[in-house]
């Protein structure tokens, strides 16, 4: 027994070191190709941004499974401040408003990129004043044509990892119970880590070739059943898209102004209603009665603008600034025309309500609209429409506020919408007009649109300015509009004409037609579609209000109330349970805003990206190529994430597996859900958090009306003892 210990310690004392000599040849045969000259794929100067946020140009020089950083050209011992190891690394092209190309090397599991060594043995960089991040670095070309020779640089020293690896992890083991000639040779590769063996033979020109053969050939089999290579990186996967059907025919309102008489029988619901409510208040927690209401949910209300989404195309492909803003006026101008039949307001959503839809556009592309009501006092709705191949997104939270002045109500809608262009980086702020509603007690109900518009981009300079009037007392016309589109101080362009009709601008062309919803016009309105009754959820608009409307439809008042009435009552039930919302789609940033948490806002990549689906509210990219190394799986899961994200994620899978048009039994594929104890230990602590919150805020409105309280108790008390005093010295004057 003693023996067989004293045996295995040496046979352990052998392996350790057998190890420490296979990591330091390792190591020497590494620091050999850094100090090599003649093995670098390129070497220039990029603009690198630090942790501090601010950018700092270096002399980058790459080499196979390398990226060597230097401070300056002459890349002296001192120069190095660090060596990225590519193998560790993804690379995708970044978003950016600044001039040049900009590209990002990062670690998906956000883990250091760095080694430990420079090319002449170094251990400690180059000290900077504005040191580089751990787990990723972003880099900036001076021009586009060199930001692209990087990209494709960097993707060959991705390809020539693999055989770097064979190379440099060849060894020679001798066989002790064999001769010189039956040597044979082996290749490992030890990792600190795990400590696996990676074997393989001598690699030869031939075996070269096939490396990277085995990288740039897809077989096409792989693209028939969607399996995933063993030998190529890209990961293929099956995404099961939405049911869509197409919307019934839409009904327009008459043209000209917007009027409706109010019948006999609905006037003393009117009187009734307006003896309950005062000037100046606000009608948001007033409920309505159901005559007056249009057969569909404010978050459906709102899609009615992106009909002529392809417009905005138009916008993307103008080189020009003035004239881009010019078509993004044109685009904004187009989605008022449409009218309800009568003067009839939308749903107020229900908490936790979502809205979905598409548009199909003839260039081939889909605008996808996700819609959700995010808080429901105050009465918050938040929406994100997007269609990457045409170049632009557009997010917005939308706070909708209703005023009664007398003879007339005010429904205004606080909060702006971004519409981003991706290629080009800009982003325009606009507001909405608000609409008027008047001769409620006194005349005809007429409905109009009032309020000052700005559409504005930061990074051009470019603003346009729209003034919707409200038809004066005397004389005048409805649904006037004038506005003018400025650069700094400088009036560049004018705009009149009427919302609903003719919209002209004069500009340094001369006057022409900017706007005109002619019936050719309105025939070339985008082709909506959206998910089957069977197949929405509880919580989409039109199932969620479906026995509302079809009361309405019905005529059948007493119905549409009860309805409407009991919808209502399980939402304040829901209020009073102490138990906080929480959203699904959308999460909360600093403010009052909302954002789309699958928003994605790279550019199109006509090489790289194939289409954009939606299933279930989550709007994906389908792609050739991953970004990332996760299995199908994880990458099903994962959410593509807006420019701000560190951790940038693609779908990916070259086929497209669609449902038939009317599923019966068919459910939306669900990400897969993280460990459960996780997830609902993390939900416990959220709704701790936010049930203490409640609870202080609770406190607070107490401790507030308590001395509220007190100080008008002091406040009567000191005017009581004032008074007497004023009597006192009243009574002693007179006498």
């Amino acid at each position: 027994m003693e023996e067989f210990d004293e045996n295995s310690r040496k046979s352990l004392k052998k392996q350790k070191k057998e190890y420490r000599d296979e990591k330091k040849r390792v190591n020497e045969e590494l620091l050999s190709a850094l100090r090599d000259p003649t093995v670098v794929v390129m070497a220039d100067t990029l603009k690198i941004r630090g942790a501090l946020k601010k950018w700092n140009r270096y002399y980058c020089v790459l080499k196979p499974g390398l990226l060597i950083v230097y401070k300056h050209k002459k890349a002296d011992r001192g120069d190095w401040i660090g060596t990225v190891l590519l193998n560790h690394c993804e690379l995708i092209e970044r978003p950016s408003k600044k001039d040049g190309f900009c590209f990002k090397l990062y670690h998906p599991m956000d883990m250091s990129i760095w080694g430990n060594r420079g090319p002449l043995g170094q251990s400690f960089g180059s000290f900077t004043l504005n040191p580089l991040n751990t787990s990723f670095l972003i880099c900036r070309a001076p021009s586009d044509q060199a930001g692209r020779c990087w990209m494709d640089a960097l993707e060959l020293s991705f390809k020539c990892t693999g055989l770097l690896k064979k190379t440099m992890n060849e060894l020679d083991v001798k066989d002790e119970s064999s001769v010189m000639d039956s040597q044979r040779d082996e290749s490992r590769m030890s990792r600190d880590s795990d400590g696996d063996d990676i074997r393989g033979t001598i690699v030869s020109e031939t075996d070269a070739e096939k490396h990277f053969q085995e990288i740039d050939d897809v077989p096409d089999e792989d693209h028939e059943d969607g399996k995933m290579s063993e030998t190529s990186d890209t990961i293929r996967e099956a995404f099961t898209e939405s049911a869509w059907i197409q919307s019934p025919k839409e009904v327009f309102g008459p043209d000209g102004s917007l009027t409706e008489e109010v019948g006999e029988e609905n006037k003393s619901l009117i009187w009734t209603l307006l003896k309950q409510i005062r000037p100046g208040m606000d009608l948001s927690k007033v409920v309505l009665p159901t005559f007056i209401l249009e057969p569909r949910s404010f978050l459906e209300k709102l899609a009615d603008y992106y009909y002529h989404a392809d417009l905005i195309a138009e916008a993307v492909a103008e080189p020009d600034p003035f004239e881009r803003i010019v078509k993004i006026t044109k685009f904004f101008l187009s989605g008022f025309y449409k009218k309800p039949k009568g003067l009839k307001k939308p749903y107020n959503p229900i908490l936790g309500e979502t809205f979905r839809c598409k548009w199909e556009h003839p260039d081939g592309s889909t605008t996808f609209y996700i819609a959700e009501q995010v808080s429901h006092h105050p009465p918050v709705s938040s929406l994100f429409i997007t269609n990457r191949k045409a170049g632009f997104n557009i997010s917005g939270t939308i706070l909708a506020k209703s005023k009664y002045y007398g003879n007339s109500l005010s429904a205004i809608l606080v909060g702006k919408l971004r519409l981003t262009l991706l290629n080009l980086g800009e982003t325009y702020i606009v507001n909405l007009p608000y609409a008027n509603c008047k001769g409620i007690m006194i005349g005809t109900m007429t409905m109009e649109l009032g309020g000052e518009v700005n559409i504005e981009c930061e990074k051009t300079g470019y603003k346009t300015t729209l003034d919707f009037k409200l038809k004066p007392m005397l004389g005048g016309a409805y649904n006037q509009i004038e506005g003018s589109i400025k650069y700094g101080s400088d009036r560049l362009a004018s705009i009149e004409g009427a919302w609903d009709g003719v919209i002209r601008i004069k500009g340094p062309d001369g006057k022409k037609e900017l706007w005109n919803p002619t019936p050719d016009v309105i025939k070339t309105r985008l082709p909506r579609y959206e998910i089957n009754m069977d197949d929405q959820s509880e919580w989409e608009s039109a199932k969620l209000w479906r026995h509302v409307t079809e009361a309405i439809s019905n005529e059948d008042q007493y119905k549409a109330t009860e309805e409407k009435t009991a919808l209502e009552n399980d939402q304040r039930a829901r209020a009073k349970s102490g138990i906080p919302h929480e959203t699904k789609f959308f999460k909360k940033l600093n403010g009052d805003e909302y954002s789309y948490i699958h928003a994605d806002y790279r550019p199109w990549d006509k090489n790289n990206d194939i289409q954009q689906v939606e299933n279930n509210y989550v709007v994906k990219t389908i792609s050739r190529h991953s970004k990332s190394k996760a299995g199908p799986s994880d990458q099903l899961g994962s959410d593509n994430t807006s420019e701000a994200s560190e951790s940038d994620e693609e779908i990916v899978a070259p086929k497209i597996k669609k449902k038939v048009v009317v599923p019966t039994t068919s459910k939306p594929i669900q990400p897969p859900v993280p460990d459960e104890r996780i997830k609902e230990m993390e939900h416990k602590f959220d709704l701790a958090i936010r049930r203490m919150e409640a609870a202080n805020e609770r406190q607070s409105a107490r401790t507030i009306n308590a001395i509220q309280s007190t100080l008008l108790f002091v406040f009567v008390v000191t005017s009581v003892v004032q008074s007497i005093f004023m009597f006192f010295m009243f009574r002693k004057s007179s006498a």
